[in-house]
This record gives structure tokens, C-alpha cells and sequence, in this order.
């Protein structure tokens, strides 16, 4: 969900087989993409797995590493993050998960529908390695 001042955009896809954390990793890939030009952005997510990868380097190392080891890979999700974050001004903040936060609880909403709505993509890298 990205907002700007009064205006809202809502996004919602995914993959059949895939992880959690692939798809919370996609989600900000996903958001970060749909924006149009450099901006100064505050990401909220409830997943630690996320805002400590950045937050705490561990992509940077990843990165240095090869990519050895790491299951989002596969997406090529990382390469793809650090790209995005060196367009845009990223803060990552963590929201506890299932705790009543509006935009939180509408996000997990979008998810739920878009697997509902059997709209989600097949992934030729799932499973790969």
C-alpha cells in the first residue's frame, strides 16, 4: 500500500509456490518499483526477516558473499532491492504483525484476497538452486 499525502495506491499479487519471506521481500521490491521517480520513502513492514536484512547489512554481506546461501536468490530479489535502495531514500520501520494497525491489517487483507482471487503467477525459479 503506498501513500502519498491524500492519495492511495493498492497493490496485490503473488506466486503459487513460494515462502513468506519472499514475498514480503517482493512486496517491497513491488512498491519501491511502482513509484515514478527518486523519493524519500518510510516502508513499514511487520517482517524482521526484512527491515534487519537492511537494516543490520546483512544484504550488503550477502551481496559480497556471492549470494551464497540465500533462498531469494532465486528471484533475484536482492540485486534487485539494492538497486531500488540506492534510487530512493528508504527508512525501514517495523509494525508488530496482527496488532491493530490499519495499514498493517489492510496489507495482510490484499494478501489474503489475492490468493483467493487464484490470480497468482507460477514461479519458474521456486525450488531451483
Amino acid at each position: 500500500m503506498l501513500l502519498y499525502g491524500s492519495a492511495k495506491k493498492e497493490l496485490s499479487a503473488g506466486y503459487r509456490l513460494t515462502t513468506n519471506n519472499r514475498m514480503e521481500v517482493l512486496a517491497v521490491i513491488k512498491g519501491l518499483e511502482a513509484l515514478k521517480e527518486p523519493c524519500r520513502v518510510n516502508l513499514y513492514s511487520d517482517s524482521k526477516y526484512v527491515v534487519d536484512a537492511i537494516e543490520k547489512g546483512w544484504v550488503v554481506k550477502w551481496r559480497q558473499n556471492g549470494w551464497m546461501r540465500v533462498v531469494l536468490v532465486q528471484l533475484l530479489v536482492p540485486e534487485r532491492l539494492l538497486l531500488l535502495l540506492e534510487k530512493h531514500q528508504v527508512t525501514f520501520l517495523w509494525v508488530k504483525g496482527h496488532a491493530d494497525n490499519p495499514g498493517n491489517e489492510r496489507c495482510d487483507e490484499l494478501a489474503r484476497m489475492a490468493i483467493q482471487n487464484g490470480a497468482l503467477q507460477e514461479d519458474e525459479n521456486y525450488g531451483k538452486m
